[in-house]
């Protein structure tokens, strides 16, 4: 198969960017597993964090807000979102835009003689002359040292704990503070957990409503600045990241409150996890706290977020030593792309070059514009394919 562009993955900011390649006429091939992570990563009863301005079209047409219009359905009707919903708006963007996906795996990808060869499960090469990868978070799992010493049967992230049903009668230790840990609680205990230990470094969280749109300028300056993020004083860049800490860190969300009023949610602000040594023949897990507090628990959920490692992306060994990282991540230009041409990066793994709503689905139709833009001017400026 040949293509002018392969976008690897199929999650909001893959499906972003090949609908306005697509619309640009760009002859475009999407190899995923159609919001993915959102479907096998993600619970059931998950809620959003975002409102209804949050979508994926470039083009403001197709947005979530006219999805809602379409279904006769009133914002306030859903707030807050529920996972679920935002999926079914996933999927009618992608009829409308015509997005055809390949579900499957990339599972390498090259560049010689200035194309790319990328490498499928079923054993088919697709030729592109240039690349989008959105590898998402979950390469990214991060987990504390002492948790590889833990059984894999009674520990997780919380990427990998998307069914609750287990935890009827048990006694859960969840390692982390911030949303994914309090909503993980909810759920765990609303499925019978005995008792439930919440352990964090940092203060309680507070819960309340908060407003994300303080993101809007940042992302719009995106498009209009050349380069915006990474030309910011850093007093700016250390304000914006600060505000980013307290809306979604150390402010959680307010929903989360009546499900929290339980007996059997234990919270533990200002310590960590000293040691964790794993029961024989099914005992618990003892566990002892900083504070010294001794628990005995029965599973251990790991909510402690994500960090990149671009080497965790497995399909990417066969092009990783001409991509140049900064502490895990790529090192892009203005457009997205990495230093070897013709090869663009956005998400999460873009946050350290265009800022921390590169992590968030709000950013994904600028994100898409900044590649398409680019891929572009390769077309009609100097030719997609000029070697690296």
């Amino acid at each position: 198969m040949d293509t002018e562009l392969l976008v690897i993955g199929a999650g909001p900011y893959a499906l972003s960017t090949a609908a306005l390649a697509r619309e640009r006429g760009i002859d475009t091939v999407i190899v995923g597993r159609p919001m993915g992570f959102w479907r096998e990563n993600m619970p059931a009863g998950m809620f959003l964090r975002s409102g209804p301005d949050w979508h994926l079209d470039a083009s403001g047409v197709d947005t979530f807000e006219a999805y809602l219009d379409d279904r006769q359905i009133r914002p306030e009707d859903v707030d807050p979102i529920p996972i679920g919903l935002f999926l079914e708006y996933v999927d009618w963007f992608s009829q409308r835009k015509g997005l055809c996906v390949r579900q499957e795996f990339v599972t390498e990808l090259e560049k010689s003689n200035g194309r790319f060869e990328a490498t499928l499960e079923s054993g088919e090469r697709v030729l592109a002359d240039a690349v989008v990868a959105a590898p998402g978070i979950r390469p990214y799992t991060h987990f504390p040292e002492w948790a590889a010493s833990l059984p894999a049967e009674c520990s997780a992230h919380t990427c990998e704990l998307v069914r609750f049903d287990k935890f009827a009668g048990a006694r859960v230790l969840i390692v982390g503070g911030r949303q994914s840990a309090y909503e993980w609680a909810a759920l765990i205990q609303e499925h019978g957990a005995e008792r439930i230990d919440v352990v964090h470094r940092h203060d309680v969280p507070r819960f309340e409503r908060v407003g994300w749109r303080f993101v809007d300028p940042h992302v719009e300056r995106t498009l209009t600045v050349p380069g915006y993020w990474r030309n910011l004083p850093n007093a700016d860049r250390d304000a914006v990241a600060r505000r980013f800490w307290e809306v979604g860190r150390l402010t959680l969300e307010h929903w989360l409150t009546p499900r929290l009023d339980s007996d059997r949610i234990h919270r533990w602000p200002g310590v960590e996890v000293l040691k964790a040594d794993p029961g024989r023949h099914h005992e618990a897990l003892q566990v002892v706290l900083s504070d010294s507090t001794p628990l005995a628990v029965d599973h251990v959920v790991f909510a402690c977020g994500y960090r990149a490692a671009l080497g965790n992306v497995s399909y990417l060994r066969g092009v990783r030593g001409r991509i140049q990282l900064d502490d895990g991540f790529p090192v892009l230009d203005e457009a997205l792309q990495t230093t070897l041409d013709g090869l663009y990066i956005t998400g999460f793994s873009a946050t350290k070059a265009f800022g921390p709503f590169f992590g968030f689905v709000k950013a994904s139709p600028a994100s898409a514009m900044l590649i398409v833009r680019d891929v572009l001017s390769r077309t009609e400026g100097r030719g997609i394919g000029s070697t690296a």
